[in-house]
Protein backbone atom coordinates (compact mmCIF):
# COMPACT_ATOMS: atom_id res chain seq x y z
CA UNK A 1 0.00 0.00 0.00
CA UNK A 2 1.24 3.64 -0.59
CA UNK A 3 2.69 5.62 1.81
CA UNK A 4 0.76 9.04 1.22
CA UNK A 5 2.27 12.77 1.30
CA UNK A 6 1.14 15.19 3.98
CA UNK A 7 -0.50 17.08 1.21
CA UNK A 8 -2.46 14.06 -0.18
CA UNK A 9 -3.53 13.01 3.85
CA UNK A 10 -4.84 16.38 4.18
CA UNK A 11 -6.44 16.10 0.83
CA UNK A 12 -7.92 13.18 1.77
CA UNK A 13 -9.29 14.06 4.68
CA UNK A 14 -11.11 17.60 3.32
CA UNK A 15 -12.36 14.83 0.50
CA UNK A 16 -13.84 12.75 2.85
CA UNK A 17 -15.28 15.34 5.16
CA UNK A 18 -17.13 17.11 2.48
CA UNK A 19 -18.53 13.50 1.48
CA UNK A 20 -19.65 13.40 5.24
CA UNK A 21 -20.69 16.74 5.55
CA UNK A 22 -22.84 16.38 2.13
CA UNK A 23 -24.30 12.87 3.31
CA UNK A 24 -25.38 13.64 7.02
CA UNK A 25 -24.60 17.25 7.78
CA UNK A 26 -21.97 19.49 9.69
CA UNK A 27 -23.38 19.14 12.75
CA UNK A 28 -24.12 15.32 12.36
CA UNK A 29 -20.36 15.10 11.49
CA UNK A 30 -17.96 14.00 13.86
CA UNK A 31 -14.28 13.68 13.53
CA UNK A 32 -14.13 10.32 14.22
CA UNK A 33 -17.02 9.90 12.06
CA UNK A 34 -14.11 11.54 9.34
CA UNK A 35 -11.17 9.82 11.09
CA UNK A 36 -12.77 6.33 10.52
CA UNK A 37 -13.95 6.76 6.78
CA UNK A 38 -10.61 8.41 5.77
CA UNK A 39 -8.79 5.59 7.38
CA UNK A 40 -6.30 8.10 9.02
CA UNK A 41 -5.02 8.24 12.43
CA UNK A 42 -7.03 10.47 14.70
CA UNK A 43 -3.72 12.38 15.39
CA UNK A 44 -3.28 13.55 11.75
CA UNK A 45 -6.42 15.25 11.82
CA UNK A 46 -5.64 16.96 14.61
CA UNK A 47 -2.27 18.19 13.67
CA UNK A 48 -3.07 18.88 10.75
CA UNK A 49 -6.78 20.28 10.74
CA UNK A 50 -7.06 21.20 14.94
CA UNK A 51 -10.71 20.06 14.63
CA UNK A 52 -14.17 19.85 13.09
CA UNK A 53 -14.13 23.23 12.56
CA UNK A 54 -10.54 23.84 11.37
CA UNK A 55 -11.80 21.43 9.09
CA UNK A 56 -14.56 22.57 7.80
CA UNK A 57 -12.55 26.32 7.06
CA UNK A 58 -10.04 24.46 5.17
CA UNK A 59 -12.37 22.93 3.07
CA UNK A 60 -13.92 26.43 2.77
CA UNK A 61 -10.81 27.87 1.62
CA UNK A 62 -10.14 24.69 -0.38
CA UNK A 63 -13.17 25.26 -2.68
CA UNK A 64 -12.66 28.97 -2.66
CA UNK A 65 -9.29 28.64 -4.25
CA UNK A 66 -10.52 26.19 -6.99
CA UNK A 67 -13.63 28.61 -7.65
CA UNK A 68 -11.35 31.94 -7.91
CA UNK A 69 -9.01 29.56 -10.02
CA UNK A 70 -11.69 29.27 -12.27
CA UNK A 71 -12.92 32.44 -12.58
CA UNK A 72 -9.59 33.29 -13.52
CA UNK A 73 -9.17 31.00 -15.86
CA UNK A 74 -12.48 32.22 -17.54
CA UNK A 75 -11.51 35.79 -17.60
CA UNK A 76 -8.06 34.63 -19.80
CA UNK A 77 -9.94 32.71 -21.70
CA UNK A 78 -12.57 35.28 -22.51
CA UNK A 79 -13.50 38.66 -23.48
CA UNK A 80 -16.09 40.25 -22.59
CA UNK A 81 -18.94 39.97 -19.31
CA UNK A 82 -21.36 38.13 -21.74
CA UNK A 83 -18.46 35.58 -23.15
CA UNK A 84 -17.41 35.17 -19.47
CA UNK A 85 -20.36 35.29 -18.28
CA UNK A 86 -21.54 33.03 -20.20
CA UNK A 87 -18.71 30.42 -19.30
CA UNK A 88 -19.08 31.73 -15.63
CA UNK A 89 -22.45 29.67 -16.01
CA UNK A 90 -21.19 27.00 -18.19
CA UNK A 91 -18.56 26.19 -14.91
CA UNK A 92 -20.89 26.23 -12.50
CA UNK A 93 -23.53 23.79 -13.61
CA UNK A 94 -20.87 21.36 -14.77
CA UNK A 95 -19.61 21.83 -11.11
CA UNK A 96 -23.03 20.67 -9.81
CA UNK A 97 -23.16 17.61 -12.11
CA UNK A 98 -19.69 16.47 -11.54
CA UNK A 99 -18.86 17.58 -7.83
CA UNK A 100 -22.64 17.76 -6.14
CA UNK A 101 -21.14 17.54 -2.31
CA UNK A 102 -18.52 20.48 -3.34
CA UNK A 103 -21.21 22.68 -4.46
CA UNK A 104 -23.47 21.61 -2.12
CA UNK A 105 -20.63 22.59 0.57
CA UNK A 106 -21.05 26.20 -1.33
CA UNK A 107 -24.37 27.18 -1.78
CA UNK A 108 -26.37 24.90 1.17
CA UNK A 109 -24.39 25.25 4.28
CA UNK A 110 -24.49 27.97 6.43
CA UNK A 111 -20.72 28.62 6.96
CA UNK A 112 -21.03 31.23 9.52
CA UNK A 113 -22.70 28.52 12.04
CA UNK A 114 -19.71 27.16 12.15
CA UNK A 115 -16.88 29.71 11.48
CA UNK A 116 -17.73 32.70 12.76
CA UNK A 117 -15.61 35.42 11.48
CA UNK A 118 -15.46 33.62 7.78
CA UNK A 119 -17.11 35.76 4.84
CA UNK A 120 -20.24 34.38 3.40
CA UNK A 121 -19.52 32.49 0.61
CA UNK A 122 -21.21 34.92 -2.08
CA UNK A 123 -18.25 37.82 -0.52
CA UNK A 124 -15.76 35.54 -1.35
CA UNK A 125 -12.30 36.25 -3.62
CA UNK A 126 -14.13 34.28 -6.73
CA UNK A 127 -17.62 36.16 -6.36
CA UNK A 128 -15.57 39.56 -5.55
CA UNK A 129 -14.31 39.11 -9.02
CA UNK A 130 -17.17 38.49 -10.41
CA UNK A 131 -18.48 41.52 -9.12
CA UNK A 132 -15.18 43.18 -10.31
CA UNK A 133 -16.25 41.92 -14.19
CA UNK A 134 -19.60 43.09 -14.25
CA UNK A 135 -18.38 46.72 -13.18
CA UNK A 136 -15.64 47.02 -15.46
CA UNK A 137 -18.75 45.90 -18.23
CA UNK A 138 -20.30 48.84 -16.48
CA UNK A 139 -17.76 51.27 -17.13
CA UNK A 140 -16.78 50.43 -20.63
CA UNK A 141 -20.73 50.36 -21.18
CA UNK A 142 -21.19 46.62 -22.13
CA UNK A 143 -24.18 46.45 -19.66
CA UNK A 144 -26.46 49.37 -18.07
CA UNK A 145 -25.56 50.93 -15.17
CA UNK A 146 -26.97 49.36 -12.67
CA UNK A 147 -26.00 48.69 -8.72
CA UNK A 148 -23.12 46.12 -8.89
CA UNK A 149 -25.05 43.58 -6.33
CA UNK A 150 -28.15 43.57 -8.58
CA UNK A 151 -27.07 43.35 -11.79
CA UNK A 152 -24.65 40.47 -10.33
CA UNK A 153 -28.09 38.65 -9.03
CA UNK A 154 -29.59 39.45 -11.98
CA UNK A 155 -27.02 37.26 -13.97
CA UNK A 156 -26.63 34.66 -11.81
CA UNK A 157 -29.05 34.26 -9.15
CA UNK A 158 -31.22 32.32 -11.78
CA UNK A 159 -28.35 29.72 -12.68
CA UNK A 160 -27.57 29.33 -8.60
CA UNK A 161 -31.53 29.11 -8.43
CA UNK A 162 -31.35 26.12 -10.78
CA UNK A 163 -28.67 24.79 -9.09
CA UNK A 164 -30.76 24.42 -6.07
CA UNK A 165 -33.50 22.92 -7.66
CA UNK A 166 -30.67 20.23 -9.47
CA UNK A 167 -29.30 19.11 -6.26
CA UNK A 168 -32.76 19.44 -4.21
CA UNK A 169 -33.72 16.44 -7.06
CA UNK A 170 -36.40 18.34 -8.78
CA UNK A 171 -34.38 19.01 -11.94
CA UNK A 172 -34.38 15.64 -13.46
CA UNK A 173 -32.84 16.59 -16.50
CA UNK A 174 -28.45 17.46 -16.12
CA UNK A 175 -27.88 21.37 -16.14
CA UNK A 176 -26.22 22.12 -18.92
CA UNK A 177 -29.26 21.90 -21.44
CA UNK A 178 -30.94 24.95 -19.32
CA UNK A 179 -27.19 26.85 -19.58
CA UNK A 180 -28.05 28.85 -23.06
CA UNK A 181 -31.37 29.63 -21.82
CA UNK A 182 -31.05 30.60 -18.54
CA UNK A 183 -28.20 33.39 -19.78
CA UNK A 184 -30.22 34.34 -22.63
CA UNK A 185 -32.58 35.41 -19.84
CA UNK A 186 -30.04 36.78 -17.69
CA UNK A 187 -28.65 39.08 -20.20
CA UNK A 188 -31.61 40.67 -21.32
CA UNK A 189 -32.16 41.92 -18.22
CA UNK A 190 -28.75 43.80 -17.72
CA UNK A 191 -28.41 44.31 -21.54
CA UNK A 192 -28.22 48.00 -23.19
CA UNK A 193 -31.67 49.26 -24.60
Amino acid sequence: MKTLTTQDRQQLILDTALVLFYNSGYFNTSVHDIQHAADVSIGSIYHHFGNKQGIARALYHDLAARMTDAVFRIMEENTGLYQRGRAFVDHLFAMAETAPAAMHYILYARHREFMPGEKSICSSKPFERVQQMIGQAMDQGEIRKLNPAIASATLFGGAIRLIHLRLDGVLESPLPGYAAETWQCAWRCVALP
